[in-house]
């Protein structure tokens, strides 16, 4: 059996899926090249870690791919400062990006099977910044203000509540419309009033109790 190099895989996937897709931030860049993918990824699917697919994690959900997850990375434009707020932890790879890109996150995650899988990849990583709570982004109580915010599920529109959650100059990627034809958005909160800015297209599952109500047709 034939044992991948995932430290190739892992430069390959930057060089060939990533970078070409418009991801130049250095920072980000670095990020995605050194942080181990297929660690995070279920263990059966471990050869996939660093191809172009969207990879299922359970419950109907999945870890982004690559190069959405590098245009999140990139649109927030985190500062090492920054206190980030991760709504959908999933298998806590994109936590641990986040978390070498800023100074704390926080990420919730509705369940809490997946919860308790992405607590122990960040500690088996040796990420100190990140704290995982098993809680529903809809009736989660808070009263902390971030610098950013990164949504991995997608919703039919934008929750008020996130935009709440953001400090005065802060900014959220989020995807948002009716699927297939998703809109990935940044929303900025300049000077309170939110303004948003179209990124890129894309597909995403939604957010449990985000999705749009049915339509029915005759």
């Amino acid at each position: 059996m034939s044992t991948i190099d995932y430290a190739k895989a892992r430069e390959v996937m930057v060089e060939q899926q990533i970078r070409p897709w418009d991801v130049l931030d250095p920072r980000v860049l670095d990020v995605l090249a050194s942080v181990p993918r297929e660690r995070f990824v279920p263990a059966a699917l471990r050869n996939l870690a660093y191809t172009d697919i969207a990879l299922p994690l359970g419950h109907g959900e999945s870890m982004m791919k690559p190069v959405v997850e590098g245009r999140a990375l990139q649109a927030l434009e985190l500062a090492p400062g920054d206190d980030v707020l991760e709504i959908g932890t999933g298998s806590g790879f994109l936590a641990a990006c986040l978390g070498q890109l800023a100074r704390e996150v926080v990420s919730i995650e509705r369940r809490a099977d997946l919860a308790d899988t992405a607590r122990a990849n960040l500690a088996a990583q040796g990420v100190g910044n990140v704290n995982v709570i098993t809680a529903d982004a809809f009736s989660w109580e808070n009263s902390r203000r971030f610098a950013a915010i990164c949504v991995t599920g997608a919703v039919a529109t934008i929750p008020a509540r996130f935009v709440e959650w953001l400090q005065p100059d802060g900014r959220m990627f989020i995807v948002r419309g009716r699927s297939p034809a998703m809109e990935a958005v940044l929303v900025r909160n300049a000077s309170g009033s939110p303004r948003i800015e179209s990124v890129f297209e894309t597909d995403l599952p939604y957010l449990a109790g985000a999705a749009p109500a049915p339509t029915f047709e005759l």
